[in-house]
C-alpha cells in the first residue's frame, strides 16, 4: 500500500510540473534603517494549465529565487476556472481594478494574444489564443493582474448562461 501511494504523490508532482509559470514583475525593494538599506524583493507570478485555470501570487523574499518560489506557491493556491471558447473568450468584459482598467475582446482564430506584458502573461498561462486587450489608467503591475482576473472570472459561457436563467437556447435567442 505505501508503494501505491508514493506513486500518486509522484503523478501529483508531474502534473504540478506541467504548469505554466510565467514572471509578471521582480521589484526591488529598499527599506531604510539606523545601520543602513535593507533590499528585498518581490516578485508577481502567474501559473496556468493552459486549459482554462489560471492563478497568481505575491511572493516576497530578500532573495530573488525565494520570491519566485514564493509567487509560485501562491499562485498555485489562488487557481480560479475561467471559460475557454475555441481559444478565446466568449465575450467582452471590462473589468477595473484600484486604477488600473483592463478591456478583453474576443478575437476570430489567427489573431494571436494582442496584448501588454501583463495581460498577455496571464491570458497565455490561461490557455487563450485569440484575444484582443487594452489597459487603461494605471499601469502598475499589480492592479493590471487583479483586473485581468476580476474579467475573467466574471466571463460565462452559453451554457452557463441558459442553466442560470433556466431556459433554453432558443428562447435565449428569440
Amino acid at each position: 500500500m505505501a508503494r501505491e501511494t508514493n506513486k500518486k504523490t509522484s503523478k501529483t508532482k508531474d502534473d504540478a510540473t506541467q504548469l505554466i509559470e510565467k514572471m509578471v514583475k521582480i521589484n526591488r525593494v529598499t527599506k531604510v534603517v539606523k545601520g543602513g538599506k535593507n533590499f528585498s524583493f518581490n516578485a508577481i507570478m502567474v501559473v496556468g494549465d493552459g486549459k482554462g485555470k489560471v492563478g497568481y501570487g505575491l511572493g516576497k523574499a530578500l532573495e530573488v529565487t525565494d520570491a519566485i518560489a514564493k509567487g509560485i506557491e501562491e499562485a498555485k493556491k489562488n487557481m480560479i476556472e475561467v471559460a475557454v471558447v475555441k481559444g478565446t473568450i466568449p465575450h467582452d468584459i471590462m473589468a477595473k481594478y484600484g486604477a488600473g482598467a483592463v478591456l478583453l475582446k474576443p478575437a476570430t482564430p489567427g489573431t494571436g494574444v494582442i496584448a501588454g506584458g501583463v495581460v498577455r502573461a496571464v491570458l497565455e498561462c490561461a490557455g487563450y489564443t485569440n484575444v484582443l486587450s487594452k489597459c487603461m489608467g494605471s499601469s502598475n503591475a499589480h492592479n493590471i493582474v487583479k483586473a485581468t482576473f476580476k474579467g475573467l472570472s466574471l466571463l460565462k459561457t452559453e451554457e452557463q448562461i441558459l442553466r442560470e436563467r433556466k431556459i433554453t437556447r432558443e428562447k435565449l435567442y428569440n
